[in-house]
């Protein structure tokens, strides 16, 4: 796989967004005619030659050491989620063949199922790379009527959040949560370069969503395993939720969140409220993603 482009981009907007002061270099005044460090401040401060990183920043990771990828991480004050992706663009650069690996499971095994259901409390689901939520508990599948809908999962967050004109009213932090879901995609796509249904995913959105085609180009990857969600339900009215996100060890690239709400809280009200509501409903009972 050829992914040059992937790390020009990625390593240039590192670059652009440290400036010299951020990075402990002198500055002499006058006009920078590049904004952020120029490619040789990068060199210098990762101790090789201009040359040497010139080839990095075209796209060139193929073969190179592991020091020479930390020093260049520290170089760019790459975040733990950066530093994991531009090592994972090297492991692709690196391999000629496709890898050997199986894709993650498309379906949980019923284990997982039992234990989302086991978590009568808390509204929980396990979802994928590609942001597919395969499975939920009872309160999960409510909490997330207006992703889930009628259709069977599993149901797929980012084509919601940029494609679905009622994802803005769903979530109040409609901007900070679209550039989530990139950065989540984004990180994916550098760990799964050979998952087909990823990349389907990115091109159906960057075609038919102008936001998630200017998100996509920033190269922006973060991790999110713990937070705050904001949700505006339509039945229970708005929620504060917090989320903790674990792997699922045995079915790599899997994950399992749940939601839980400060106590005597109007969310934790609200959860209650929703939790109720959900019990009501028959096991076969569909909740519409149209409600209101």
């Amino acid at each position: 796989m050829d992914n040059r482009n992937d790390i020009r981009e990625f390593l240039t907007t590192r670059r652009a967004r440290l400036t010299p002061e951020q990075a402990g270099l002198p500055t002499f005044g006058g006009h920078r005619r590049v904004p952020g460090l120029r490619r040789e401040e990068v060199a210098l401060l990762a101790g090789v030659s201009i040359d040497y990183y010139t080839r990095l920043e075209r796209g060139n990771l193929s073969g190179v050491s592991e020091g020479v990828l930390e020093s260049l991480a520290r170089a760019l004050q790459l975040d733990e989620a950066e530093h994991e992706h531009l090592f994972a663009l090297a492991r692709a650069a690196g391999s000629a063949t496709r890898p050997s690996r199986r894709p993650g499971p498309e379906k949980i095994r019923p284990s997982v199922q039992r234990l989302l259901d086991a978590m009568t409390g808390a509204p929980a689901y396990v979802r994928n790379g590609r942001l597919d939520v395969l499975a939920a508990n009872t309160l999960g599948r409510a909490l997330y009527a207006p992703i889930i809908g009628s259709s069977p999962l599993p149901a797929n967050t980012a084509r919601f959040v940029f494609l679905n004109p009622r994802s803005p009213d769903f979530y109040p932090d409609w901007d900070r949560v679209a550039g989530d879901v990139v950065a989540i995609l984004r990180a994916s796509a550098g760990a799964n370069p050979y998952d087909k249904a990823l990349s389907d995913l990115v091109g159906e959105l960057s075609t038919r969503s102008e936001d998630f085609r200017v998100r996509w180009a920033s190269h922006n990857v973060q991790f999110h395993r713990t937070g705050v969600k904001r949700l505006q339900h339509p039945v229970v009215g708005y929620l504060e939720l917090t989320f903790e996100s674990l792997d699922l060890p045995a079915d790599p690239g899997l994950r399992i969140t749940t939601y839980t709400a400060e106590p005597n809280t109007p969310s934790a009200d609200g959860l209650s409220l929703l939790a109720s509501w959900s019990a009501t409903l028959e096991p076969s009972a569909e909740v519409s993603a149209e409600s209101d």
